[in-house]
């Protein structure tokens, strides 16, 4: 699919000159900084020098000193303390960190993950129910629980007391827990609203910490944690996020979690550089594979291993359910890219909507977002389960998708999520009306723009402007991730030659004018090998990377996108 190319505008001049001779750096430098909302030299040296001493005082947020007050009463008491959460990456790395914390001041303490089929997301009745019949008195929620007004209620009645830590947007009713910890919270001056969920959990163990004048570094040991939950949440890696993923970056490539040593020995990166990216692509799925395949208590304990031996053994079902759910995964894309070539009207559409009775729920959102990504338009994938019709949604950038799903709602059961991506149940027979509402609401609402995918490029720059200084610069821009990506550049009048490498992807050599040779990297990308070696000029856009292969470094240029 050809993508369109979007140069970011150019700053003020102004800026950009001060902020150059303030730091001296390259134009180049000063403009990427700027895009990132730098402005002086100040910030220049907090964005470039991540501290732990940056971190916010937890007790910043809204309710903290009461939710720290209940916890040390219950311990004080010897009462049951149950703590709670999603069985995402998330959710699972929240009840991770804050259970192991906890375990070693309290005995009272268990964990628990409600079934992705039979409860769903967030707080279920069968888990207080749990709570009750087990005698806990204290639940800590975590990754969830901020609309959980009627289940709150509920607890309550069964004499359970809830400490709710989220990082989801409330609803118009907070609810009537012992605290609400959630910097979304619009009476709630945290300075910084995009915590992950585990790293609410994180600010919990900080608190108790300084209130309890405890070490800090028994806070810190669950950084690398905290930076996989942050990594796979695709939360903005800005302002206190970047302080967490930096320093979660440093243990996890130095002195990981047995849980996360055992998966970094199942991946195929063992070369202790692990990035947000690896995060993203070799952790993070094999964690969520427990949740979507079988049941998530299976990553927590993983998680929660205190030995290498234990960690493994858990390592070996999470990765066993991991492959089952690549090949539901492989299975289920088949047949509905199937679905959509062998029917020429589904391929005019605006809006992709598939449904087949057997796929399995768990890998629906990521065929979703596999069919978003190629043919680049909203899209929902639905099956059968529990006797209705469960659905996930992906968007494309620039079009909301959750209000499309509310022109929808009359054919609704249940829907929820954001922007870009949702959850929903209906009952089967509204299926076909579903869908064509979905395309009507589509076809009308978006803009021809948005069903073109978009390289957001950030500077014109020349092969000879990529020397030492830069790429050592460049790398302290690191953590990548949402609203600090990658930095993209383009760069023209490219010569080349190379060859095709596994199914469609490219490795070549590329020269411009007299600089270079750099050596280059493109997935995808193998329809353009034959006009690169004809030795004809095009424009590439790119990120540059070093590449480490069997512990040899060089730098080299990821591709994304080619025109000529």
């Amino acid at each position: 699919m050809q993508k369109r190319w979007v140069v970011k505008p150019k700053n003020d001049i102004k800026k950009a000159n001060k902020l150059r001779e303030e730091l001296t750096v390259s134009p180049i430098i000063a403009d990427l900084l700027l895009h990132r909302g730098i402005q002086t030299f100040e910030q220049a040296k907090t964005f470039f020098r991540p501290s732990l001493d940056e971190l916010h005082d937890p007790f910043l947020m809204k309710d903290m000193d009461l939710a720290i007050a209940r916890i040390e009463k219950a311990i004080g008491n010897k009462e049951k303390i149950l703590i709670y959460g999603d069985y995402d990456v998330d959710g699972t790395t929240s009840v991770a960190v804050v259970y192991s914390f906890f375990r070693d001041f309290h005995s009272g303490l268990e964990f628990y993950i409600p079934d992705r089929y039979l409860e769903g997301y967030g707080i279920s009745t069968k888990g207080i129910d749990y709570a009750a019949q087990h005698g806990f008195s204290l639940i800590i929620a975590l990754d969830c629980g901020i609309k959980a007004v009627e289940k709150i209620k509920y607890a309550k009645s069964k004499n359970i007391d809830f400490i709710i830590g989220d990082h989801h947007l409330p609803g118009e009713q907070i609810p009537d827990a012992v605290a609400v910890l959630d910097p979304k919270r619009a009476d709630c001056p945290y300075p910084y609203k995009e915590l992950s969920g585990c790293g609410i959990g994180f600010k919990i163990i900080q608190a108790f910490i300084q209130k309890n004048e405890m070490d800090i570094q028994l806070a810190f040991q669950y950084l690398d944690l905290v930076a996989v939950s942050i990594a796979s949440d695709i939360v903005p890696i800005t302002g206190e996020n970047r302080i967490l993923t930096h320093f979660g970056l440093k243990k996890l490539n130095t002195n990981p979690n047995c849980g996360l040593q055992a998966l970094i020995n199942l991946s195929s990166n063992k070369t202790g550089q692990f990035s947000v990216n690896d995060i993203v692509f070799q952790i993070g799925p094999r964690i969520n594979a427990a949740g979507r395949i079988e049941h998530a208590k299976d990553a927590v304990k993983l998680l929660i291993s205190k030995s290498v031996q234990e960690a493994k053994d858990f390592s070996v079902t999470v990765d066993d359910q991991n492959n089952l759910r690549k090949d539901f995964d492989l299975r289920i894309t088949e047949e509905a890219l199937e679905l959509i070539n062998s029917n020429k009207a589904l391929q005019q559409r605006k809006s992709t909507v598939l449904f087949k009775e057997d796929w399995h729920k768990g890998v629906i959102g990521i065929v979703a977002s596999r069919l978003t990504e190629k043919y680049y338009r909203p899209t929902v994938i639905l099956t059968q389960t529990n006797g209705h019709i469960a659905g996930s949604a992906r968007s494309v950038l620039g079009f909301d998708l959750y209000e499309a799903l509310s022109e929808c709602s009359e054919l609704l059961d249940q829907y929820g999520g954001h922007k870009y991506a949702a959850g929903l149940t209906m009952k089967r027979e509204n299926v076909p009306a579903f869908q064509e509402k979905f395309e009507r609401v589509v076809s009308s609402n978006i803009k021809p723009e948005m069903l073109e995918q978009e390289v957001q490029i950030e500077a014109n720059i020349r092969l000879e402007d990529i020397d030492s200084k830069f790429h050592r610069i460049l790398k302290q821009f690191q953590p990548h991730g949402p609203l600090n990506d990658a930095p993209i550049f383009v760069s023209k009048n490219i010569t080349g030659s190379g060859y095709i490498v596994g199914a469609n992807h490219i490795k070549i050599t590329v020269c411009q004018h007299e600089s270079g040779p750099f050596e280059c990297i493109g997935f995808g990308l193998a329809g353009y090998i034959d006009h690169i070696n004809a030795g004809q000029p095009f424009d590439i856009c790119y990120t540059l990377e070093e590449n480490n292969w069997r512990g040899k470094k060089n730098l080299q240029l990821n591709i994304r996108a080619i025109r000529y």
